[in-house]
């Protein structure tokens, strides 16, 4: 599917679309998503200043991830530097198989690993909290369906009207409440080492299988 993405600075926007989404029901809003982006090698992770939005995601019954200001990857919240990639490159995987613990894989795969750094996830902006389903609850497009949120979660702008199009995503999205919208977030990250973040690199695997 085409895919389009706007690279700024701290504060702007980064969108993401693979098709057009006009509408959407409140059912699965909340529920955990991988973005498409995680099943490559290569893709080192999103950055706290970065909103993504990937439609037609065939994890959310909405067909709408969104990625709110998070770092790193959903897969992999204690990330893992390039110095640890190379030394450990001959060892991603062990004869029978077992993950190499401190190493990220691609999700639902202890047989290929990410072969680039990532940055671990900020602890106050976890991928429970920040990588969702969601769905579009307000826009400019009068002829759009609109859902309404559930509770828990408010109907809040996301994304903006950069002029570039794709107006189908511009709008506001049914987003968590008690955590901040707003880029530049920084913090705490999580620690291998301390083991300060609650789902390990080994469980993250197997989160949230494709169907």
């Amino acid at each position: 599917m085409p895919k389009l993405r706007y690279l700024a600075s701290m504060g702007s926007l980064i969108l993401v679309t693979r098709a057009a989404a006009l509408g959407c029901t409140p059912g699965g809003v909340g529920d955990p998503c991988v973005p498409e982006d995680e099943y490559s090698p290569t893709f080192a992770g999103f950055a706290e200043t970065e909103v993504n939005v990937e439609s037609r995601s065939s994890q959310c019954e909405t067909r709408l991830c969104i990625t709110d200001h998070f770092r790193g990857r959903v897969s992999c919240p204690y990330g893992q530097t390039s110095d640890y990639v190379v030394a450990q490159a001959a060892n991603a995987n062990t004869f029978d198989g077992t993950a190499e613990p401190g190493l990220c894989y691609i999700p639902r795969s202890k047989a290929q690993a990410v072969s680039v750094a990532v940055a671990p996830q900020l602890l106050q902006r976890r991928a429970e909290d920040t990588v969702y389903c969601s769905c579009r609850c307000d826009g400019p497009d009068k002829a759009a369906r609109y859902c309404t949120c559930p509770s828990g979660y408010s109907c809040s702008p996301l994304v903006p009207d950069l002029g570039l199009g794709h107006v189908q995503l511009v709008g506001s999205y049914c987003l968590k409440d008690g955590i901040s919208h707003q880029p530049g977030t920084t913090g705490a990250s999580c620690s291998f080492a301390d083991g300060n973040c609650p789902s390990d690199q080994a469980s993250s695997l197997t989160r949230n299988p494709l169907p």
